[in-house]
């Protein structure tokens, strides 16, 4: 009779170790973690000691040192006598500026061009497939020249500008419209503003829940635009029209008053819109035929006209496969706003440059680069994620 003593050999404990799949994977884990943490180790090690042997200071300590150097386009306040963070803080909102108008003109262009390549008039069709095809197929760099070069660069004198409705004009300096000096009771004003778009998103959100609860739904653009144009227009003649408008003038060698944008911005900004469009008109386009047929049968079945039908039925559930490409897109025209570099933009990598050529703390700022574009990039996937969890549907 043999007994069992309840131990297991050495070796069927070490190949449960490996076989067991929960375990292997901690055990790949933890060393891929601990080879990750001594490379990254090793390269600050080295980095340190490569500045030490140069003599190079490093630290952000610099960020409070006196720039000294002009920035052509200054959305806040900022003189040469600020400091370097000052000065990449102007760059990073030029660039935010930039990107943002970007991805909203890109948007719309977008929508309108994808919708254009499925539209029944061979015009418009035709017309939007040489627009992807043509943008799509070119760097945006060459772009940005051809926008800078090409069209802006061409344009008059300030003196002989091309004079624009609505008093405005351009020229090769750039873009002169009228500005609006704001009294101190204009923000009454932004808060009707404020409110009227609050207003009209609880209104659609009332009007929707009464079309799932009686199947009807009443019409919105009469309440949105007495919500958004029409309060705040009443509450700005209420308060006494807080506001004088300044007209551009034109003198005898250049235009004077008013706002002026320069062509650095119109280049990058039209670059960047009529490139990432292209992109976005072409997953529009795909999104939309991803839906099936039978919706936009059902949809004139119901008595919708096409433009309701696919504001109302075919969109929304293209969104499910727009918004992740989507989200890409937008990522990609933020850091291809970058390349403003080439034309004199003074986002953040072109002040960055000017910062890192007189200080010399390269790997300071570039990494501040980096931080900033993550930290960017970051924030808009986590708003697009929201978006993309809110219009998915929901089984029931």
């Amino acid at each position: 009779m043999t007994v069992d003593t309840g131990t297991m050999p050495a070796s069927r404990s070490r190949d449960s170790i490996f076989t067991n799949p929960k375990v292997r994977s901690i055990v790949i884990q933890v060393a891929l973690i601990l080879g990750l943490s001594v490379f990254v180790w090793w390269i600050v090690g080295n980095t340190a000691q490569n500045l030490q042997n140069a003599n190079i200071a490093s630290g952000f300590g610099f960020l409070s040192t006196r720039s000294g150097f002009d920035i052509s386009q200054v959305p806040i306040p900022y003189t040469n006598n600020a400091t370097y963070g000052r000065a990449i803080l102007v760059g990073l909102t030029n660039t935010l500026i930039v990107a943002g108008t970007g991805i909203v003109f890109a948007t719309i262009l977008g929508f309108l061009i994808g919708i254009g390549r499925l539209s029944h008039n061979a015009l418009v069709r035709g017309i939007s497939t040489v627009y992807v095809e043509t943008f799509r197929n070119i760097p945006p760099l060459l772009v940005i020249l051809f926008w800078y070069f090409g069209v802006l660069a061409v344009l008059p004198q300030p003196r002989q500008a091309i004079e624009l409705p609505f008093d405005s004009y351009i020229s090769n300096r750039g873009l002169q419209t009228p500005s609006v000096q704001f009294g101190p009771e204009a923000w009454l004003t932004f808060a009707a503003f404020i409110v009227g778009i609050v207003a009209t998103i609880a209104l659609s959100s009332a009007f929707k829940a009464r079309q799932l609860r009686t199947g009807e739904r009443p019409g919105l653009l009469l309440p949105a635009l007495a919500l958004i144009i029409v309060l705040p227009i009443g509450v700005f003649v209420a308060t006494g029209l807080p506001a004088t408008l300044q007209i551009p003038q034109r003198g005898t060698f250049n235009l004077t008053g008013g706002f002026q944008i320069r062509p650095e911005f119109l280049s990058i900004f039209l670059a960047l819109s009529v490139y990432t469009g292209a992109f976005i008109a072409e997953i529009v386009r795909a999104g939309i035929l991803s839906v099936s047929k039978g919706q936009t049968e059902a949809a004139a079945a119901l008595g919708l006209r096409r433009g309701q039908g696919l504001r109302l039925v075919i969109v929304p559930q293209a969104f499910r496969v727009i918004i992740p490409p989507l989200t890409s897109q937008y990522l990609n025209l933020i850091k291809n706003s970058s390349l403003g570099l080439a034309i004199g933009y003074p986002d953040l990598v072109a002040v960055g440059s000017t910062v890192l050529n007189q200080s010399g703390q390269s790997i300071e700022v570039v990494v501040i680069w980096m931080a900033v574009y993550l930290g960017i990039s970051v924030t808009v996937s986590i708003i697009m994620n929201l978006f993309n969890r809110r219009m998915k549907l929901i089984e029931r």
